[in-house]
This record gives C-alpha cells, sequence and structure tokens, in this order.
C-alpha cells in the first residue's frame, strides 16, 4: 500500500508556498494567483499554525465584506488544520479528505512542513496502483 512518503517523494515539483499569519490577505491571494495554487500553509517559525484556501477567502472576506488590504491572513485562516506523517498510508488521507471535505493536507515531520498533498496527488496515485494491478492480472491471466 502506498504512504505518503512515497507521494511526496514521487511529486514531480514539490514547492510548498507558505505565508506568515501577519501577511494581509491581499498577500496571500496574490501568491495563490501567481503561483497557481489554491491554498497556503500559515507557517509561524516553520510550525504550522493554520491553512489558507481560497474558500476561506471567498468566505471570510468577500461574504464579509472585509478589505484584502486590511485583513490579515490569521483573521481568515483555518486554524484547525488537519496534519498527516509520511507513514499514512493514501488510503488513510483520502478517508480523512473526503470526510472533512478537505482539499490539501500538510505532512509534517517534528512538527516541521515537509511536504503538501492535494487530493488530485492521491487520486494520481490510486489510478496508478490501480494500472499496475490490472497489468499484474492480465499477465497472470496470459501466463
Amino acid at each position: 500500500m502506498t504512504n505518503v512518503a512515497q507521494v511526496i517523494q514521487n511529486k514531480i515539483e514539490q514547492n510548498i508556498f507558505t505565508i506568515s499569519p501577519e501577511s494581509t490577505v491581499l498577500e496571500a491571494i496574490s501568491l495563490m494567483a501567481d503561483k497557481g495554487i489554491g491554498a497556503l500553509v500559515v507557517t509561524d517559525q516553520d510550525k504550522v499554525v493554520g491553512i489558507l484556501s481560497e474558500r476561506d477567502y471567498t468566505r471570510k472576506v468577500i461574504l464579509m465584506e472585509r478589505t484584502s488590504k486590511e485583513t490579515t491572513v490569521s483573521e481568515i485562516m483555518t486554524a484547525k488544520v488537519l496534519t498527516v506523517t509520511k507513514s499514512n498510508s493514501v488510503e488513510d488521507c483520502l478517508d480523512l479528505m473526503t470526510d472533512r471535505h478537505l482539499r490539501h493536507l500538510p505532512v509534517v515531520e517534528n512538527d516541521k512542513l515537509i511536504g503538501l498533498i492535494s487530493i488530485g496527488d492521491l487520486v494520481k496515485v490510486v489510478m496508478e496502483d490501480q494500472r499496475k494491478l490490472i497489468d499484474q492480472l492480465q499477465q497472470y491471466i496470459a501466463s
């Protein structure tokens, strides 16, 4: 069974973009737009203290009529961040993401951020595992 360590090791591009809780929401949204990503891990001295997604922005800035220039990341981030470790299985992560309606999971080791996995990363791994199993079964049947 594939685990998180294998997922982050096999990711072609493993750039983890972070932002501080004191940054403005405008800075965060600008960084997300520039990098083409939908979420940022909020860190304070390398420790994960939150996560900020486009969903947080739309629900906690736009709908509440706040301004991006004056609102800080800490005011709208999701502070109760669920994290995983390298030893978690892909299945465990998918279950967690499905149950909690999450799209991203920070990967931590010794309280330090070492990766970020998305639902898309996990779906790719599951599809590849299934492809390998099908190939093995076809070879078995053919021999």
